[in-house]
């Protein structure tokens, strides 16, 4: 016997058919005796819905009460699973995050779990009942709803497995695993097998949309197995052919590049000629902190005779705007002649946990976009990444060189 938490995201459980079919697949791992714990996100298109009817309302909504309709989503699909297994001769009970309780930080829209209290949900597993939690939510220390940030029911549903000590965490969604890059645009992507938790954490953070960044990084933290399967393919437990997300000890031969992931959601800032002296760095990057717009890649070019300097950063495209309002305020502090954005660009990054043992792997990279006349904007470099900045027209020949140019493609 297994103790099992799966998590089922929106589109697995878009409708009521879904919901039957999610509810049809518990039931051969309960009925193998297994230990069930379901964490389930809202249906598709419901938690948009919902958030955009907060803005309609008010544009400078209270963010607590933003928590409050925004739950709800997770609310109706935990009840509606229940009944299905009930319907099905299944024991389930629906938990809400305040039910558990799953104790979190009071920073609302994103708070941080904290603690969860699994004491109930121990002796209703004793009993034989399947345990369907929302997903998402908590209860913040004044006992108002919190919710976890979008994506945040993969973020429960680790969370739940490292307080459970589960055998294993499996993440059901529209994709039967992590592949070596976006299917949709390289066509000869393979599916990984196995992929580190390092490596799925770059991944998760440059683009890749399979798992949310916080549950790799808790994954990784308590030791969590995770398992990436589509919810579409009838198998169950052992015999599901998804990806498996672990400690890199456990995989025995290691790629030198796992994958080559992308990430539109950049936006590049030039300030042209700042004045090069102590503190203007601070200068400029402070201010974003503060209003809390996180910068990403940077690169300076300092002029010939050392007085000015040109600054290049990136932010998120939503934050663009705020970005080039608050430097604009500060132009004279800062002392630039002018401010160029730039919305039109992508980040490529090609991630592996191989790197640390090989050389010549960013001039691979490089090679092969100068070999496609792909120019580099900006750099960027940790252990086991490499990212540039380039053109958003050049998005899928940068990716479908790359991932030829490390021997990803498939055969």
């Amino acid at each position: 016997m297994s103790r099992i938490v799966a998590k089922f995201g929106g589109t697995s459980v878009a409708d009521l058919d879904r919901i039957r079919a999610v509810a049809a697949r518990i039931k051969r791992e309960h009925d193998s005796g297994h230990q069930i714990a379901v964490v389930v996100s809202a249906m598709a298109g419901v938690t948009n819905d919902l958030v955009d009817l907060t803005r309609a309302a008010h544009s400078m909504h209270d963010a607590r009460e933003y928590d409050v309709v925004v739950s709800t989503g997770e609310q109706v699909t935990a009840g509606l699973l229940a009944i299905c297994l009930q319907e099905k001769g299944v024991p389930a009970r629906s938990w809400l995050g305040w039910q558990v309780p799953i104790r979190t930080s009071d920073a609302h829209a994103r708070a941080r779990i904290e603690d969860i209290e699994i004491e109930e949900m121990e002796r209703r597993f004793d009993d034989g009942q399947v345990c369907v939690l929302a997903g998402f939510q908590g209860i913040g220390p004044d006992n108002r709803i919190t919710t976890l940030g979008r994506g945040g029911s993969d973020t429960t549903a680790v969370a739940l497995a490292a307080a459970l000590r589960a055998d294993r965490c499996d993440i059901y969604t529209d994709v039967d695993g992590v592949y070596t890059s976006d299917p949709r645009i390289v066509t000869r992507a393979r599916k990984l097998d196995k992929v580190t938790y390092e490596e799925m954490l770059e991944m998760a953070s440059l683009g890749a949309k399979v798992l949310q960044t916080r549950s790799v990084e808790l994954a990784m933290n308590h030791g969590v197995p995770v398992q990436v399967l589509s919810s579409f393919d009838d198998a169950v437990g052992s015999e599901l052919p998804g990806t498996m997300v672990v400690d890199e000890e456990d995989i025995v031969e290691h790629e030198i590049v796992s994958g080559v992931t992308y990430s539109r959601d950049e936006a590049k800032i030039t300030l042209v000629r700042v004045a090069d002296r102590p503190g203007v760095a601070a200068a400029i990057f402070g201010p974003l902190a503060d209003a809390n717009v996180n910068v990403d890649m940077i690169v300076q070019n300092v002029s010939e005779d050392g007085s000015s300097t040109d600054m290049t950063f990136t932010v998120t495209r939503g934050d663009l705007d705020r970005a080039i309002e608050i430097l604009n305020d500060r132009k004279d502090e800062l002392g630039y002649t002018d401010l160029v954005p730039d919305a039109n660009v992508v980040k490529v990054s090609v991630v592996g946990v191989g790197m640390r043992s090989h050389a010549g792997v960013a001039q691979r990279m490089f090679s092969s976009l100068a070999e496609h006349g792909i120019n580099i904007q900006v750099i960027s470099t940790s252990e086991i990444k490499i990212s540039v900045l380039i053109a958003e027209e050049f998005t899928e020949l940068a990716l479908r060189a790359l991932h030829t140019a490390y021997g990803l493609d498939a055969a």
